[in-house]
């Protein structure tokens, strides 16, 4: 099929279900109905532009046969040749399969890994930073645990960020993420590198994924830490195993023994949906490895140099030396271009 079948299809489509909704569907049948008609509406509309643009420029190809015209139409001509190649590429790219995760909320987790107390510093520093980059969007940043350290950085911490489009944003943000800087316990001006590893999962529904109660182990036990008397006397904090696939959560930052389990379930759906993703969708990520990384959390994405004030993402060769108004979460240049590299290998596939 050609791409202007396509489109003649796609169009087509949407004057039957606008027709459909007007007359004959009720009750699930038109709720089903009116969300692909809406979900069509966008793509619609640039189709419209496209198909005016080229009615536009045939008839200023038609103009250039009058003398007195032709200075006009050739101007006109011109200026619509220029326009019509980004709106057939912008149609392109709404035509690519979706990512049905993509406009979900997401679970953050972060964690400290090499360069001991300097890399929960920084952990906790990237938190914050996420923290910003959400109050940017509009998302609401809700967190699920939060352990401190000592210093003042982080052992781990975990949020549930909601919002429209909060996944396709964030998924590019997985992985390891390195800081080279001099530490302030550093007497000696030295430069230490530390990393954390970052994992952004897809939040799950009860529906996406099931969960049989048979398959789990739950374990309630004192929780530790900051906190006062209260946690240490009573049994609030919850460990949550996942029996057929080993997968652990613990809770404990709420005093309600029923809201750290809540929490944890959360999390728990969020790791097994995206287990469920992974295996599915296979072979995408191998494709998508090679341009933008699999979001794994063992893969360097990116490294954050504070006495060049520089961040380079390693994936796309990227370098912005604005490191102050990245870590107050200004992650969207990083993210676009990251998006464009993906959108450009998926198209390259299809050609």
């Amino acid at each position: 099929m050609s791409f202007d079948d396509r489109l003649d299809r796609i169009v087509g489509r949407s004057d039957e279900l606008q027709n459909m909704l007007s007359s004959v569907l009720s009750g699930d049948a038109f709720n089903k109905a009116s969300r692909e008609y809406a979900d069509l509406g966008s793509l619609v509309e640039r189709i419209g532009a496209l198909r005016q643009a080229e009615q536009d420029a045939r008839d200023a190809e038609a103009m250039m046969a009058d003398p007195d015209m032709r200075e006009l139409a050739q101007a006109e001509l011109d200026g619509l040749r220029e326009r019509l190649p980004g709106l057939r590429h912008e149609i392109r790219l709404a035509l690519l399969p979706k990512d049905e995760a993509d406009a979900r909320s997401a679970i953050l987790e972060i964690r400290p890994a090499a360069g001991g107390d300097e890399a929960g510093l920084f952990a906790a520093e990237l938190f914050d930073a996420y923290r910003r980059f959400s109050d940017l969007h509009g998302w609401r940043f809700e967190i699920l645990e939060f352990d401190e350290s000592e210093l003042g950085g982080l052992r781990g911490a975990i949020a549930n960020i909601n919002g429209r489009d909060v996944f396709a944003r964030l998924k590019y943000e997985s992985g390891v993420h390195r800081v080279q800087r001099v530490p302030t316990t550093e007497t000696q001006g030295r430069i230490h590198t530390s990393t954390i590893t970052v994992a952004v999962l897809p939040e799950a529904e009860e529906v996406d994924v099931t969960v049989n109660e048979s398959d789990l182990r739950i374990d309630v036990y004192r929780a530790s830490g900051a906190g006062g008397q209260h946690v240490n006397k009573t049994e609030s904090a919850v460990r949550i195993t996942h029996l057929p696939t080993g997968i652990v959560v613990a809770m404990q930052e709420e005093r309600s023994q029923h809201k750290n389990r809540a929490k944890a379930m959360k999390i728990l759906r969020a790791r097994l949906y995206e287990a469920q993703r992974a295996q599915l969708h296979s072979t995408r990520a191998a494709d998508r490895k090679s341009q933008v990384g699999t979001g794994d959390r063992s893969e360097r994405i990116r490294t954050y140099n504070f006495p060049q004030g520089r961040v380079s993402d390693h994936r796309i060769n990227m370098t912005l030396y604005k490191i102050d108004r990245v870590m107050q979460g200004e992650f969207d240049e990083f993210i676009d271009a990251l998006t464009s590299e993906e959108q450009a290998a998926r198209l390259a596939q299809e050609d």
